[in-house]
C-alpha cells in the first residue's frame, strides 16, 4: 500500500479527544519512563565495564541531541503522513537500542547503542510527534490543558518506571533489566494504531505552507528564537540532574535507594506540575509562566546547595523540582501552536526541542567531564543557575499571538 502525502490541515480531525489522549499518554508513559531511569545504570555499567563515568555520560550525551537532531525529520514525516508510521519504526529501534546497550562490551558499542539507536527511538516517539496528534484534533481552548496531560503522562512514566527499574537492576542486574525494558517499548506499537489520523482529499482556501516557507518564517521570528534560547537550558538543567544526581549523592555517602527515590518524587510532583501548567496556560500569559519555572528553578538549587545534604534535603529539593521539571513543555509547545498554528507544529515542535537537546547533550557530557577533571559536580551546578536566570529573562519579551500572514491560496 503506497503512502501519499497529505497535507495535516487536510487531514480530518476526527480522532476522539479521549482517545488522543489515552494513546498519547500511555506512548508518552513508557517511553520517558524508559529513559529517566538511565541514571540508575551508570554505576554498575561503569563498574561492570571498567568504564569512567565520562564514558557513560558522553552515550547519554550523544543520545540526547540525536533524538534532538531528528526529532524534526520525525516531526516532518509525522505531520505530512501522520504519526503511525513514526510511532512503529521509533518502537522498534527503542526495543533494538535497549537489547544492545545490555550487550555492548566496548564504550564505543554503548554510544551506538544507548547513544545514537535510542535517541533516533526517542525522536519518533515522544513529545514532538504526541503533540503534533493533539494540536491538530483537540481544539484550541483545550489544547494547553491536553498538552498538559500528555506531559502529565510522561511524569508518571517516570513516577512508576525509576522504581521499577531500580527494582530489576536488583532483582535480575542490570543487563536482563534492559531486556525487559526492550520488551515493554514493543508496547508501543499497538498503542500507535490508536493515534492513526483519517485523511481526506485537500480542499481549497486557507494558508498551505511549504516545509521550506515554514522553517524561513518561524527561524526568522524572534520569539521563537527566544523559545529555543530558554528550551536550551530546560535540556540542560534537567538531564544533568536526572543523570548525574544519582552518582552526586552517592558521593556524598547518600545510599542509592534514595537517589531512586529521589528520582522518583520528580517523576511525582511533575505530575502535578506539568499538569498545572499546561491549565495556567489557558488562563496567564505562558511568557510569565515560563518565565517563573526557569527562576524558581535556579533558586530550588541555590537552596539545595547551601542546606545541609540529607535525605529529607533531597526529598524536599526532588519535590519542588519535580514541580517544575516537565512544566515547560506544554506552555512552550502551545506558543508554538499559537503563533505559527498546527500544519507544521510537528516540525517546529523537533527544532525547539533540538535546542533543549543540545542543553541536555552539554547537561549531561559537562556532568561527567568536569567531574572527572575537578572531582566535582560544583561548576556543573554553578552553571545551571547561572543559566535559569537566563532563561528567565529571554522568555518575558516573546509574543504569544498568532503571525500576521498573507493568504495563500492552496495548491490544486
Amino acid at each position: 500500500m503506497s503512502a501519499t502525502p497529505t497535507s495535516p490541515s487536510a487531514r480530518a480531525a476526527t480522532l476522539s479527544m479521549s482517545q488522543v489522549l489515552i494513546c498519547g499518554a500511555a506512548i508518552v508513559t513508557l517511553s520517558m519512563g524508559i529513559r529517566h531511569g538511565f541514571g540508575m545504570w551508570m554505576t554498575p555499567v561503569t563498574m561492570d565495564r571498567g568504564w569512567t563515568r565520562e564514558a557513560f555520560s558522553l552515550a547519554l550525551a550523544v543520545q540526547n541531541i540525536a533524538w534532538g537532531a531528528a526529532g524534526p525529520f520525525a516531526g516532518m514525516i509525522a505531520d505530512r503522513y501522520g504519526a503511525l508510521r513514526v510511532l512503529v519504526v521509533g518502537a522498534m529501534l527503542y526495543a533494538a537500542g535497549l537489547a544492545l546497550m545490555a550487550v555492548s562490551t566496548t564504550s564505543a558499542g554503548f554510544l551506538g547503542s544507548a547513544g545514537v539507536l535510542i535517541g533516533l527511538a526517542q525522536s519518533g516517539t515522544t513529545y514532538a510527534v504526541i503533540y503534533g496528534v493533539i494540536g491538530r484534533n483537540v481544539s484550541a481552548d483545550k489544547r494547553s490543558w491536553a498538552m498538559g496531560i500528555a506531559a502529565a503522562a510522561g511524569s508518571f512514566g517516570q513516577f512508576l518506571m525509576v522504581p521499577v527499574e531500580s527494582w530489576l537492576i536488583g532483582y535480575s542486574g542490570w543487563q536482563n533489566a534492559l531486556f525487559v525494558l526492550a520488551i515493554a517499548a514493543c508496547l508501543i506499537v499497538p498503542l500507535a494504531f490508536g493515534l492513526r489520523e483519517p485523511e481526506r482529499p485537500l480542499t481549497a482556501g486557507g494558508h498551505h505552507q511549504s516545509i521550506g516557507q515554514a522553517l524561513r518564517e518561524a527561524f526568522g521570528y524572534r520569539s521563537f528564537q527566544l523559545l529555543m534560547l530558554g528550551y536550551f537550558v530546560c535540556g540542560f538543567q534537567v538531564v544533568f540532574i536526572g543523570v548525574h544526581m544519582p552518582s552526586y549523592l552517592k558521593d556524598h555517602g547518600l545510599t542509592p535507594q534514595v537517589a531512586a527515590n529521589a528520582l522518583a518524587l520528580i517523576g511525582l510532583f511533575n505530575i502535578f506540575g506539568t499538569f498545572a501548567a499546561g491549565s495556567l496556560g489557558q488562563r496567564l500569559p505562558k511568557r510569565y509562566l515560563l518565565s517563573s519555572i526557569y527562576l524558581l528553578r535556579s533558586i530550588a538549587i541555590i537552596v539545595f546547595l547551601n542546606v545541609p545534604l540529607t535525605a529529607t534535603s533531597v526529598y524536599v529539593f526532588a519535590s519542588v523540582m519535580g514541580v517544575l521539571w516537565l512544566s515547560t513543555v506544554p506552555p512552550t509547545n502551545a506558543i508554538v501552536a499559537q503563533i505559527f498554528g498546527v500544519q507544521h507544529m510537528s516540525m517546529l515542535g523537533g527544532f525547539v526541542f533540538f535546542s533543549h537537546q543540545i542543553g541536555s547533550f552539554l547537561g549531561v557530557w559537562l556532568g561527567g567531564k568536569l567531574y572527572d577533571a575537578t572531582g566535582s559536580y560544583d561548576v556543573v551546578w554553578y552553571l545551571a543557575i547561572g543559566l535559569g536566570v537566563m532563561a528567565m529573562l529571554a522568555n518575558l519579551p516573546v509574543r504569544e499571538s498568532a503571525i500576521a500572514r498573507q493568504p495563500v491560496p492552496a495548491a490544486a
